[in-house]
C-alpha cells in the first residue's frame, strides 16, 4: 500500500482548531478534504499529549552511532578507494560491530554509493593547464568561428568488444541463456580503425584504415578526404583544420605538408579528448553499432558507413553551438577530465527524432 502523504502543520492546527468550534469530524473531514478516520486520529493525538506534531516512532535502535556515520563518511571523502571490509575494521576498533551492508546502507543515506572508477587519460600537470589555457583563451570566440572549423580524429572499434554497457531483465537461473549473454573472444575478434571529420553543417567521410597507421598512411587519407568532405559540407573560405598531438599529425613532414596545402591548423593542447565534440559522435556510433551485433569484420564495417551517415546535419550543428558551454565546462573543472553526459543526451535525443521524421517522410 502507497504511503501517504503527511499533513502539514497547518492543515493539523486547523483540525483541532475546528474541533474546538464544535464541528464533527465528518464536518471537519469535508470541509478540509480529508477522510473521517485522519480528522479522528489528529484529534485522538491532540486530546491525549496536547500536541500535533509525530511522536517519535519505534523502531530498532541505529548500528552506527552519529559520530561513527561521521568518521566513516570523512574516511571515503579523504580516500574514495577505502574498502568496505576496511571500514568495518575500523568501527570495530573504535568498539563497534557491524556487517558489510550496513556499511553500504549507512553510506548510501550519506548521499555516497559505490561505483566502478572511470578510467580517464593520465594527465601531468603541463596537460592539466594547457586544456586550462585553451579554454580561457577562446572562452569569449563567436559561434561563428567554430562553425567554420572542421574537427577529426581516429577510433578503433572492435568487433565483439565493450563498445557499450548492456542491461538485460531475465529470470533466476537464467543468466547463460544466449539472449541473455554478450560473446566474446580473444582480442576482440578483430577490429576497424577508422578516421573521420565533421564540421557544424554535418559529418564528412568515414575512412577504414586497413594498414597500420603512421605519417604517411595519415597524409593520404587526408590528401583524399580532407578537401573533398571541406567541399562537401560547404566549408567557407579559410576554414580550420583540428586534430589532436598524435605524433603522426605533429611530425615535420606532416606539418610541412599541411604548411604546403595552406591548410589553417588549429593550436590543440595535449590530452584532451573532452574538449574534441568528435568524440560524442564516435561513443554514440560505438553504442549503435554494438546494439546490431555484426558478425563479422565486413559487417561491422557497413554498419559503421551506415550508421555514420544517418547522422543528421542538426545534431552536428548542435554539438558546435553548444562548445562555448563546453569550455565553460573544462574552466569549471580546472582542467581536468570533464563528464560530457549531458552533450551525449542531447546527441542522443536529436538522433533519435531526426531519424524518425525522416522515416516518416521517406
Amino acid at each position: 500500500m502507497a504511503k501517504t502523504k503527511e499533513l502539514s502543520k497547518d492543515t493539523r492546527n486547523k483540525i483541532v482548531d475546528l474541533h474546538q468550534a464544535w464541528k464533527t469530524e465528518s464536518a471537519i473531514g469535508k470541509q478540509l478534504g480529508l477522510k473521517k478516520s485522519t480528522v479522528g486520529a489528529i484529534i485522538r493525538l491532540w486530546k491525549t499529549y496536547k500536541t500535533t506534531d509525530n511522536l517519535p516512532r519505534s523502531g530498532a535502535p541505529r548500528k552506527i552511532s552519529p559520530r561513527g556515520v561521521k568518521m566513516i563518511t570523512r574516511t571515503v571523502s579523504k580516500s574514495p578507494r577505502t574498502t568496505q571490509g576496511g571500514l568495518v575494521n575500523d568501527l570495530q576498533r573504535a568498539g563497534t560491530k557491524v556487517t558489510k551492508p550496513t556499511i553500504s546502507n549507512t553510506l548510501r543515506h550519506q548521499g555516497l554509493k559505490s561505483c566502478s572508477a572511470r578510467r580517464v587519460p593520465l594527465l601531468k600537470p603541463v596537460h592539466v593547464q594547457a586544456p586550462l589555457k585553451f579554454a580561457r583563451e577562446h572562452l569569449d570566440d563567436p559561434e561563428e568561428d567554430w562553425e567554420n572549423v572542421i574537427w577529426s580524429d581516429e577510433t578503433k572499434i572492435e568487433l565483439f568488444g565493450k563498445n557499450s554497457t548492456r542491461r538485460v531483465w531475465r529470470t533466476k537461473n537464467a543468466e547463460l541463456h544466449p539472449k541473455n549473454t554478450i560473446p566474446t573472444v580473444k582480442h576482440g575478434g578483430g577490429n576497424n580503425m577508422l578516421w573521420s571529420c565533421f564540421s557544424a553543417k554535418g559529418p564528412g567521410r568515414l575512412i577504414r584504415v586497413k594498414e597500420r597507421m603512421n605519417g604517411n598512411i595519415f597524409r593520404e587519407i587526408l590528401s583524399e578526404n580532407l578537401l573533398p568532405s571541406a567541399r562537401a559540407l560547404n566549408m567557407k573560405r579559410g576554414w580550420v583544420f583540428q586534430h589532436d598531438n598524435d605524433p603522426k599529425h605533429t611530425a615535420r613532414a606532416m606539418k610541412e605538408w599541411l604548411r604546403k596545402k595552406h591548410f589553417k591548423v588549429l593550436k590543440w593542447p595535449s590530452q584532451s579528448p573532452d574538449l574534441n565534440h568528435i568524440e560524442n559522435l564516435w561513443r554514440e556510433l560505438k553504442v549503435r553499432v554494438a546494439q546490431q551485433q555484426p558478425q563479422n569484420i565486413t559487417a561491422l564495417e557497413e554498419i559503421c558507413m551506415e550508421d555514420w551517415a544517418k547522422i543528421p546535419a542538426t545534431v552536428c550543428e548542435n554539438l558546435v553551438k553548444t562548445y562555448r558551454k563546453r569550455l565553460t565546462s573544462v574552466i569549471g573543472n580546472k582542467g581536468y577530465i570533464t563528464n560530457n553526459k549531458s552533450y551525449n543526451a542531447i546527441f542522443w535525443i536529436f538522433f533519435l527524432i531526426l531519424s524518425v521524421i525522416v522515416e516518416v517522410y521517406i
